[in-house]
């Protein structure tokens, strides 16, 4: 009897057509089921850490609080607002924009389309334009920074290059990351590829250790980092590891040698896996604010930024600045660092930050 049209050859009984094809083309099903089982790994993966960051939404506020506290004003201006006093209360309300770091251009336009329906007669009430302007701000971050959730590609394991000038949080991001990974049951790899910082492999081993993760460090102290990576990645193929998650050397996006490194360690990554890596996240220090964008400009051009850490947005950063990179650059963040903390580091979601940070 033939096997009934919804079961795939080679999982039918012996005998059936399982039976008659060839042994490749049995192992060449198998190989496509297991690709797709793969795929289908990283894809719920992807999303369940999206996910995440709705439930975890109080800690964006305390992160955003002194975002919160200079749009406070914005309530003021609207609370009483008539339409005789539009051009005065529309000018206060960009000069907030500008003190959260929202930019000149992000800060203009969104002013812009505010007065434009209000003299359309489309905005009625201070209400209405407090909604306006938060849909505003959610359209740029939905239309310019595209789906923020983590691409892992189709086979296993997902590599990870983190990058990113010194002191702004990559070996920290890379440990917290390694922490959310940890906690949905993926077998995590770290990569210590910041060979020319001794404290950087001290520092990871440590995290290593806090997380449950595996790690690959250099022994001869005058490895470089693409070979460190490189070995990584074999190993994590070897192993059957889920993730591997790459350090790499902190540096100015002004040295252009170091630069170029990061261009031989993205090579190096692709020969030992194709497809690798499947994400390149630049670490960026929030309470650099617009600064940061001169950085993520240099970045994107040399290794091809696929998404954005902020950290350090415990409080004291000036939030608009995620806005403003992603405008700019057209490119999603993916994860904010909202404290200390190895639960901190909290998957972006653009409609929790907008709710985060205005009262």
């Amino acid at each position: 009897m033939a096997a009934p049209s919804h079961v795939l050859p080679f999982l039918s009984p012996a005998g059936t057509a399982s039976a008659r094809l060839s042994p490749g083309r049995r192992a060449g099903l198998l190989h496509c089921s297991a690709a797709a089982g793969q795929a289908g790994f990283f894809t719920r993966l992807g999303r369940l850490i999206k996910e995440k960051a709705k439930s975890d939404v109080e800690k964006l506020f305390s992160g955003f609080s002194k975002t919160r506290e200079n749009l406070s004003v914005v309530d003021e201006l609207l609370t009483y607002w008539n339409l005789e006093d539009t051009d005065r209360v529309l000018d206060e309300l960009e000069e907030a924009l500008l003190v959260s770091d929202f930019g000149p251009k992000i800060s203009f336009r969104i002013v812009d389309t505010l007065r434009e329906q209000i003299r359309d007669g489309k905005l009625k009430s201070g209400s209405e334009i407090k909604a306006a302007l938060k849909r505003c701000i959610l359209e740029l971050l939905t239309s310019k920074g595209g789906n923020s959730e983590l691409k892992l590609g189709f086979r296993k394991p997902a590599v990870i290059m983190i990058v990113g000038v010194n002191g702004g949080g990559k070996t920290t991001s890379l440990g917290k990351l390694a922490y959310r990974f940890k906690n949905e049951g993926v077998k995590v790899l770290m990569a210590a590829g910041d060979t020319f910082r001794a404290a950087a492999r001290d520092q990871l081993e440590v995290w290593a250790e806090r997380t449950g993760s595996e790690i690959v460090i250099d022994n001869d102290k005058k490895a470089q980092p693409p070979a460190v990576l490189s070995q990584a990645v074999k190993r994590g193929k070897r192993e059957g590891f889920d993730v591997v998650l790459c350090d790499t050397s902190g540096r100015l996006h002004t040295n252009y040698g170091l630069m170029e490194e990061l261009v031989s360690c993205k090579k190096v990554l692709a020969k030992a896996l194709p497809g690798a890596p499947n994400e390149i996240l630049l670490v960026l220090d929030g309470t650099t604010g617009l600064n940061m964008l001169q950085q993520a400009r240099e970045f994107n051009d040399v290794v091809g930024v696929t998404g954005f850490i902020l950290t350090k947005l415990d409080g004291t950063a000036r939030g608009g600045c995620v806005v403003s990179v992603v405008d700019e650059l057209g490119i999603p963040v993916k994860f904010v660092g909202v404290g200390e903390g190895m639960e901190d580091l909290q998957p972006f979601d653009a409609e929790a930050f907008v709710e985060a940070i205005f009262p």
